[in-house]
């Protein structure tokens, strides 16, 4: 007869977390407004990295939170931009995404330092891949409303544009991630099983 497996406790709640940080990412999606770009995704990535000891799981729950929380707004919030499942050059965010879970398991003994150096690390990371992509996609230069011009130039002023936007992910990364680590370290000191327990 099989035994049956008992979910681990500690994976159930790093799980429980990036879901809630999935559905909060979907819920304050909309139209471009000052805070586009301000959300929690960033610091899940970190997150994720940071706690699951099973690198597999550190990249497939963010991963997969990232996927369905896109696919769920692509279908009913940002229809007009869509490119079959998802967007335009969707593969170079997953790209600087799993970037950003790699910089979330070098921060995997959390101290106030690494925590702000890895989400500004993640931020710039995020930044500099994303945009490339953006870039290689034809994006469009917002204040001349031509593509960028496929030159290292073209590239820079894709990222200059984007700066407002990477501030907006280094804010979230930092106060998200704040709510997630410290809610996280809280539990952990209530319940210490938590801290040795496989994940």
């Amino acid at each position: 007869m099989m035994e049956n497996k008992k979910i681990n406790p500690r994976t159930g709640l790093l799980v429980l977390f990036i879901l809630i940080v999935g559905t909060l990412r979907v819920l304050n999606s909309g139209e471009l407004t000052p805070f586009s770009n301000f959300t929690p995704i960033g610091a899940m990535a970190l997150f994720g990295g940071a706690y699951f000891s099973d690198k597999w799981k550190a990249y497939l729950f963010p991963l997969l939170a990232l996927w369905l929380s896109d696919v769920v707004m692509m279908q009913f919030v940002y229809k007009s931009d869509l490119s079959g499942l998802l967007y335009r050059g969707w593969y170079y965010n997953y790209i600087a995404f799993a970037g950003m879970v790699l910089i979330g398991q070098w921060i995997h003994k959390i101290t106030v330092m690494k925590f702000i150096l890895g989400a500004v690390g993640a931020a710039l990371f995020h930044w500099i891949v994303s945009d490339f992509g953006v870039w290689m996609s034809g994006g469009t230069n917002i204040l001349t409303g031509q593509p960028f011009t496929r030159d290292f130039n073209g590239y820079l002023q894709c990222l200059d544009l984007a700066i407002p936007y990477l501030q907006r992910m280094l804010l979230g990364n930092i106060m998200y991630g704040a709510i997630m680590f410290g809610t996280y370290e809280l539990i952990k000191r209530k319940y210490p099983t938590l801290a040795y327990a496989n994940a």
